[in-house]
């Protein structure tokens, strides 16, 4: 982490909006990319990462290690979905409609339905499952980072990826 980011934080953590401002700014894509990775939906994602700044913003003071900020503010993001996608069990996200006008602008359409068969497999998997194929593979986490964003142990943390990618690939290969 550069100086200018760990002071940032010090100043959000005594008050500054301003400076907390530019940490939303810094963090905003991260935070939506996440969120939208895990519930598919741009608005619901959307709504997530201003959820989440709320809640870092009222809660800043109880962050004690600076340096963790952004697997801190992951781990907000996490349980909002989490959240989110546990009132929505039932309820197949899946925006084939978002994803096709997305794609045909610049991408072919055997990647189209590459990717629209990853997001298929990809809700085929637990929420838990799902989680932390994003943590890892799409946010690019450590395996300790997700182990300290999740609360589990680092050993769960391989286990649940290697199961994870076990069943993304046996969907993806049928």
């Amino acid at each position: 982490m550069d100086q200018e980011l760990r002071q940032l934080i010090l100043e959000a953590k005594q008050g500054n909006t301003e400076s907390f401002a530019q940490l939303m700014s810094r963090f905003k894509g991260h935070v939506f990319r996440q969120a939208y990775a895990m519930l598919h939906d741009p608005a619901e994602a959307q709504d997530v990462s201003q959820e989440a700044f709320i809640k870092a913003y009222y809660s800043l003071e109880a962050l004690q290690n600076e340096y963790a900020f952004s697997s801190w503010i992951a781990r907000i993001v996490s349980r909002l979905c989490h959240d989110r996608i546990q009132k929505k069990r039932k309820e197949e996200v899946i925006e084939r409609e978002h994803i096709l006008k997305e794609s045909t602008h610049s991408k072919s359409m055997d990647h189209l339905l590459l990717r629209i068969h990853l997001e298929e497999a990809m809700q085929k998997l637990s929420p838990e499952h799902r989680e932390i194929i994003v943590l890892r593979d799409i946010q690019g986490f450590t395996y300790d980072e997700i182990a300290e964003i999740l609360q589990i142990p680092v050993g769960t943390v391989k286990s649940r990826i290697h199961v994870a990618r076990l069943t993304l690939r046996n969907e993806l290969s049928k």
